[in-house]
């Protein structure tokens, strides 16, 4: 048996289900027999969709999941995308390689105005490659995320997590757990990872917060973007002269010198390794803290056995809210069946996460909160296929050593604003919470 299964066996105790939170649309969309036509009866709607309140899925795609599972939308430039809404299709759809990941396609569906021509002439990374590229350059990285390497890391994650509780003790409450905690959990871990010197935490970190605020201007956003990418090539210039035994080091001796990979492609997969996924790490310890003070009879279970239950929770937050819910895109490299619907070569597709993740096909009493929830390892926060999260398994073992230290430290840690208070980000993009605060 698995550790998981067998911390999900001494965790489990079913609860009863909650009333469902999708509403209905109004009247039911009519649909014709014609699948190339079904989603062209009535106007296609406006895709990103929005959450009706706080962190409640967009109330159409549960009732896309019922009556058309694989559907158009509208982009903002009037462009269409698939929306693939059911977790057998979304499987399906982010396994098959003949949809494209490559974001350079002249096709590839973005979301907002600007981004196709910020991937121009940008250097690519394996999250945006098909094989064999991707293959190359994922297998460069993929040691320093599987299990067995991030286990040994484990002690030190709860060390970070020790020292962040530490400075939240001394601190004048209320606190803002986002900032004091969430956050540097999953910097300081990919920090080590890479090599980053202790002494440059700190700037690394407010360059980062400032690149991904909804509150920073284009411009700062823009000028923290550029220090990052600057910062990088130093770096990597600094292991090319003094290589370490960090991942950064590794890849310079065993890639960079024998031509596997440029310095231009080192620097921007340090890039991303810095900043992609940590904010979405803190949306999850954030909400997954807002989940549990609002169910008390599962932060009762989690507080009986945290050792147990951490596996389950962590599965079922990212679940739950899918904090990385827009970036499952794909273009079709040529006609395919999918769905019942025939998606065409060179159009979009977006693989929803986070309707799929609350599939009822899939997930009993799905829009409920449940750490021991049996079929949570079905959860597809991370995606599927290939491009499935290079980091999901360290992302899971930060949220439980968060989880566990967080309530072990501060049993009775409560909001320190009412619920209905806090401020959510805006409802058509990736769920999250701007700040939270927390007293004890």
């Amino acid at each position: 048996m698995s550790l998981l299964s067998a911390a999900r066996a001494a965790c489990r105790r079913r609860v009863g289900p909650n009333p469902s939170l999708c509403a209905a649309l109004g009247a039911t969309r009519a649909m014709s027999t014609n699948p190339e036509t079904a989603t062209d009866v009535h106007a296609r709607p406006s895709f990103p969709m929005m959450r009706p309140e706080a962190s409640v899925p967009p109330e159409e795609y549960a009732k896309l999941r019922k009556t058309c599972p694989v559907s158009k939308a509208k982009l903002f430039d009037g462009s269409d995308i698939w929306l693939i809404t059911k977790h057998r299709d979304l499987v399906d759809a982010l396994r098959d390689q003949r949809f494209s990941k490559v974001r350079t396609h002249p096709d590839f569906p973005e979301l907002v105005e600007g981004a196709k021509a910020a991937v121009e002439g940008r250097e690519p990374t394996f999250v945006d490659m098909d094989p064999p590229d991707w293959t190359r350059f994922r297998g460069m990285f993929e040691r320093w995320f599987a299990g067995g390497y991030v286990e040994k890391l484990r002690p030190t994650i709860r060390g970070h997590v020790k020292e962040l509780l530490d400075g939240m003790q001394r601190a004048s409450k209320p606190v803002n757990l986002h900032e004091a905690f969430s956050l540097p959990v999953a910097f300081k871990t990919i920090y080590g990872i890479l090599g980053i010197p202790f002494e440059d935490f700190e700037f690394l970190s407010n360059n980062i917060a400032m690149r991904s605020s909804g509150s920073s201007t284009a411009r700062d956003a823009a000028a923290a973007q550029q220090e990052l990418v600057d910062y990088m090539e130093k770096l990597v210039k600094e292991k090319e002269r003094n290589p370490g035994n960090d991942m950064l080091s590794e890849i310079v001796k065993n890639d960079l010198r024998n031509g596997n990979i440029s310095r231009d492609q080192l620097i921007a997969h340090a890039f991303l390794l810095v900043v992609a996924g940590n904010a979405t790490v803190a949306s999850m310890i954030n909400l997954g803290v807002v989940e549990l003070l609002a169910n008390p009879d599962q932060l009762a279970a989690f507080k009986e056995d945290p050792e147990a239950c951490a596996p389950g929770l962590a599965l079922e937050i990212c679940r739950f809210h899918s904090a990385s819910a827009l970036a499952l895109r794909r273009v079709a490299l040529e006609d395919v069946q999918l769905g019942g619907q025939t998606i065409r070569k060179n159009e979009g597709i977006i693989a929803l996460n986070m309707s799929a993740n609350r599939d009822e096909e899939v997930f009993r009493n799905a829009d409920k909160f449940d750490i021991r929830r049996p079929e949570v390892g079905e959860q597809v926060a991370y995606g599927a296929g290939i491009h499935r999260c290079i980091a999901e398994y360290l992302a899971l073992v930060e949220l439980q050593e968060a989880f566990k230290g967080l309530f072990g430290r501060f049993p009775n840690i409560k909001l320190a604003v009412d619920e209905s208070e806090l401020e959510w980000s805006a409802p058509q993009a990736d769920v999250g919470l701007k700040s939270l605060p927390v007293t004890w």
